[in-house]
Formats: C-alpha cells, sequence, structure tokens
C-alpha cells in the first residue's frame, strides 16, 4: 500500500462535493489504528452514514418502483447497502487512496473490503453532516444510479400480467380483463392481437405469437399508458 498522502482537496474532487468543513471529510478517512482515541476515527461517521444510505435509499426505492410489495424492496435495498456493494464504490471512487491507516496496515497488500465499506459509509455521514440530505443524496446517486437502473431492469423481466394486477387490485379495486380483438394466419403459425381493460377503459392493443405473450405485451402497454414504466424501457420477454 502506497502511504504518500493525498491532500483533501484530491478527495474532494473525486467524490464531487466540496466540504463546508473539510475537517468532516479528515475524520472520515481516518481509520482507528491511526487514532489515539477511536472516538478520533472514522467509526461514529461510519455508524450515521450506515443509517443515512439505508434510510435514503430506502427512499428512492418506494418512489421509484411503486408496484414493489415490501419484500421486493428490502431485497433491492439489501443490495444497494450491502458491504459488498459499499466497497465495490469506494473501489470506483478511489477512497483506497485517501484513506489514512496506521503502520501496521501499511503493510497489507490490499486494503480489506470490510475497510472500504467503512470508509464510504463515512464519507456519506460526513456529507450529510456538512451539506444536509440533499447533499448525501446527490452523492449517492451519482453511484448508486446504475444499480438503481438495473433493479429497474429486473423489474420489467417480471411478469408484466403479475404487475398490472398487483396495481389495479390495490390502487384502482379492479382486476385487468384480457379481450382477444383479432386472429391471423394459419393454423400452425397463428398470431392474436388482444387488449387488456381496466373497467370501462381500454389500453393499446399488441399481437404476439401466442395468446400469452400478446397479453403480456399488452400488459406492458398499459403499465406503460399507466407511467407505471418508461416509454423508453424496451419489453422483455417473460418466462411463464
Amino acid at each position: 500500500m502506497d502511504n504518500t498522502q493525498p491532500s483533501l482537496a484530491q478527495c474532494q474532487q473525486a467524490i464531487g462535493y466540496t466540504f463546508n468543513n473539510p475537517q468532516l471529510l479528515d475524520q472520515s478517512l481516518t481509520h482507528a489504528s491511526l487514532s489515539d482515541q477511536r472516538v478520533d476515527s472514522n467509526e461514529r461517521l461510519e455508524f450515521l452514514g450506515d443509517a443515512v444510505l439505508g434510510l435514503l435509499v430506502c427512499h428512492e426505492l418506494y418512489r421509484r418502483f411503486p408496484l414493489y410489495l415490501e419484500g421486493e424492496l428490502t431485497k433491492v435495498k439489501s443490495m444497494l447497502v450491502s458491504r459488498r456493494t459499499c466497497s465495490r464504490l469506494a473501489q470506483e471512487i478511489g477512497l483506497h487512496r485517501y484513506l489514512r491507516v496506521g503502520k501496521g496496515m501499511l503493510n497489507h497488500r490490499r486494503i480489506p473490503s470490510s475497510c472500504l465499506a467503512a470508509v464510504f459509509e463515512s464519507v456519506v455521514g460526513a456529507i450529510y453532516l456538512d451539506g444536509g440530505k440533499d447533499a448525501a443524496w446527490n452523492f449517492l446517486l451519482r453511484w448508486l444510479e446504475p444499480l438503481l437502473q438495473q433493479a429497474d431492469a429486473d423489474q420489467h423481466q417480471e411478469n408484466y400480467k403479475s404487475l398490472l394486477q398487483q396495481y389495479a387490485q390495490r390502487k384502482l379495486d379492479l382486476t385487468p380483463h384480457y379481450e382477444l380483438l383479432d386472429e391471423k394466419g394459419p393454423d400452425h403459425s397463428k398470431c392474436f392481437e388482444i387488449c387488456v381493460a381496466l373497467g370501462t377503459r381500454r389500453f393499446l392493443s399488441a399481437w404476439g405469437p401466442s395468446k400469452k405473450e400478446a397479453e403480456q405485451l399488452a400488459a406492458f402497454n398499459a403499465l406503460r399508458e399507466l407511467n407505471l414504466i418508461s416509454d423508453e424501457t424496451p419489453f422483455a420477454p417473460v418466462n411463464e
């Protein structure tokens, strides 16, 4: 491990946030092995950052995924706030270059992943204390957005009919009904046109090589019209 200590200014550039109180950043980068007293290390900021990370991620998942049930939200949240994710993000940011450790750790070839995860959380805590919730979330969003987008993509690999039914029953007290509008082609190679209706509202119909796929496409169209998925989201075939 290189014991040449880069400046706090370089670290602020790497994380994309300028501190009003650079002492908070300095403390967030100070490992307990370097401190005469552990209270002066980054452990207290790590404690705070862990809570801030959990709260802000939960808030964003609740806002971003209106069709996710509690268990699904918990699964995604657990991945986003895991030690493994925090350690990987610390590496991506380059926090290992700024972490200040005692002489005993300087002989290590590589900083333990637990230390990397801890310094990521301590930096989150420091930013929260320095700039508040919005500053902390802007920092987190910069690094978590690709993972949030992946969670969004994973959601759309789910059964579109199931997602639509969850929404319709919970929010509208309705059950989706699928209507066969047309079919074409020979018996061995038919295509089917189906639309879905919620109460008196009918959504854009869809063609599919089977009734099941046409229903999934019709449900997908309804989810888009209801603004529950983005217009840019491509249809992902569903394995039923």
